[in-house]
């Protein structure tokens, strides 16, 4: 199978990965619930993961690293906290389902939010519509790294650098930034979470995910339980990474999560969205060669991550994924969980979306227009 749905999650990972699982499930215990020598094993393997995510991420304290099953639960951890006691959110015009479904929950208990909806490539319109929405009683700002509808990088140094300004936190999804391109919380002032997936850009497995947290701030925890310290307190832990781990971690998806962090790390950072352009950019050119071809894509390379919607005119994206499919080429087409972004973008019919990683090839974007050319006429 040609695939490039790595914006869902990427298939294809490191050896490392596979096999720091399986000496995890051979070797390892619960971690922080006994002190012989298979829990003290898993105790110090989730540590070593803590230190790589916080070196790979300019996080000062490894313990400001907190595990999550994806960056789903990292989001609904910060956001519901933020606005535990009511006030308003802002959110960008490109959100996934993530973060906005947890914000309209949140309005049964008094919250509120804007989506500032802004143009399609265009950072400074994205930076004067956040002004526009903050308000006095504006408390977090909420806004994903890169689209995972367009692959388009939004100015979140700049939108932090407003948040510091104005002295609003702020939360960055980084689910479709995180491994690919340069995030550091030493750097960002505003940002007080960072959340991000293990299976995705990481090439860790699923069910892994990570809340980076700026201070030991006391938001509400989302889950309340056992995490190994302060067993005779009845309250939850105060200081983290305990407050928001409660209940056995996933330490085998944690120590392959760690040999996806070293994978990237003698990569760097650089070389893989070197590679992720070289690829989408490629296959824009090859698309619009296919009459009726629209490509979603920046002329500005800088703007873009590896990821790129296209339609094709008279055919619906989920009858070109099908086609694709009887090819044995994994795309995604739809909403992508997306549909602010979507509304945001003019593409409410949806798109095609290709999403490539380190392990794509231009051969693999050649196959796939190859497939669409035998159906669709080129020009």
């Amino acid at each position: 199978m040609i695939y490039l749905d790595n914006a869902a999650t990427t298939l294809k990972k490191p050896e490392g990965v596979a096999i720091a699982m399986t000496d995890a499930l051979k070797n390892m215990a619960n971690p922080g619930r006994g002190g012989h020598s298979s829990a003290m094993a898993s105790a110090d393997k989730v540590f070593e993961v803590r230190e790589k995510a916080a070196n790979l991420f300019d996080v000062d304290n490894p313990e400001n690293i907190v595990f999550t099953l994806n960056a789903t639960h990292a989001l609904n951890i910060a956001i519901k906290g933020m606005l535990k006691s009511g006030g308003h959110a802002v959110v960008s015009g490109y959100e996934h389902n993530a973060v906005l479904r947890p914000l309209h929950g949140m309005k049964e208990y008094g919250a509120s939010y804007t989506i500032a909806k802004s143009a399609l490539f265009e950072p400074e319109d994205a930076i004067n519509a956040f002004e526009r929405a903050i308000k006095k009683d504006t408390v977090c700002v909420i806004c994903t790294q890169v689209s995972n509808v367009f692959g388009y990088i939004l100015p979140l140094e700049e939108l932090d650098a407003l948040c510091f300004e104005k002295g609003i936190p702020l939360i960055v999804d980084a689910s479709q930034g995180a491994g690919c391109l340069r995030l550091s919380m030493r750097e960002l002032k505003a940002a007080e979470f960072i959340c991000a997936p293990g299976h995705k850009g990481l090439y860790g497995p699923q069910g892994t995910g990570l809340l980076i947290c700026r201070n030991s701030v006391k938001i509400p925890p989302l889950i309340e339980g056992g995490t190994g310290s302060n067993s005779s307190d009845i309250s939850q832990p105060d200081f983290l990474p305990d407050r928001f781990e409660s209940g056995t971690l996933n330490t085998p998806g944690i120590a392959g999560l760690g040999a996806g962090i070293d994978f990237i790390a003698g990569l760097g950072t650089d070389k893989i969205i070197s590679h992720e352009r070289e690829l989408i950019s490629y296959a824009a050119e090859q698309l619009n060669s296919i009459s009726g071809a629209k490509c979603y894509m920046s002329s500005n390379m800088a703007l873009q991550a590896g990821v790129l919607s296209f339609t094709i005119y008279g055919e619906s994206p989920d009858e070109i994924a099908r086609i694709l499919g009887e090819n044995d080429i994994a795309v995604r087409s739809g909403l992508h969980c997306a549909g602010a972004a979507h509304e945001t973008a003019g593409t409410k019919g949806g798109t095609v979306r290709i999403s490539v990683s380190i392990f794509n090839e231009k051969t693999d974007i050649d196959a796939l227009v190859d497939a669409l050319s035998d159906r669709h006429a080129v020009k």
